[in-house]
């Protein structure tokens, strides 16, 4: 006996298609808010909602729903790691993997590497959030007692 709760077999189909999900997860609720504060401010849509460094500013109200739509995305980033990778130890692992891919898609959409600071603030703040909120909803799943007993032979 190992000692160990769960085997931990290093499973690389399994990562590769957790990080497909999160990362397709990830894009689908940020278009969809950011798609929603566009339709609440009549702004007219557009990819650099999400993709371009600009917008990630405090310079009008728009872009200051956008830095709430980018937290929250996060916030609900936490959950999806909780839902499709379920440990606690992979949390910083997947968070990192999923900002990485978005600042790889932002470099190529804008077409040189991020400088502004406020992109970057709120890249570390976002993914920082996404890996404690998923920590704590991991851990709290796996420190729930094990039932011994099944059924209704108490």
């Amino acid at each position: 006996m190992s000692g160990k709760f769960r085997a931990s077999k290093w499973d690389p189909i399994l990562i590769f298609a957790q990080i497909i999900t999160l990362q397709a997860l990830f894009y689908s609720s940020f278009g969809f808010l950011v798609a929603f504060i566009d339709f609440a401010t009549a702004d007219p849509p557009s990819f650099a909602h999400i993709f371009s460094y600009h917008v990630y500013s405090i310079k009008s109200f728009h872009n200051v729903l956008i830095v709430l739509c980018f937290l929250a995305n996060a916030a609900l980033g936490a959950v999806y790691i909780w839902y499709f990778v379920g440990r606690a130890k992979s949390c910083l692992d997947f968070s990192i993997t999923c900002y990485l891919i978005h600042l790889l898609a932002s470099w190529i959409f804008n077409g040189h590497f991020p400088s502004a600071f406020s992109w970057w603030t709120l890249i570390i703040v976002s993914a920082s959030l996404m890996c404690v909120v998923g920590e704590i909803l991991c851990m709290r799943t796996e420190i729930t007692d094990i039932p011994l007993l099944s059924g209704a032979e108490v």
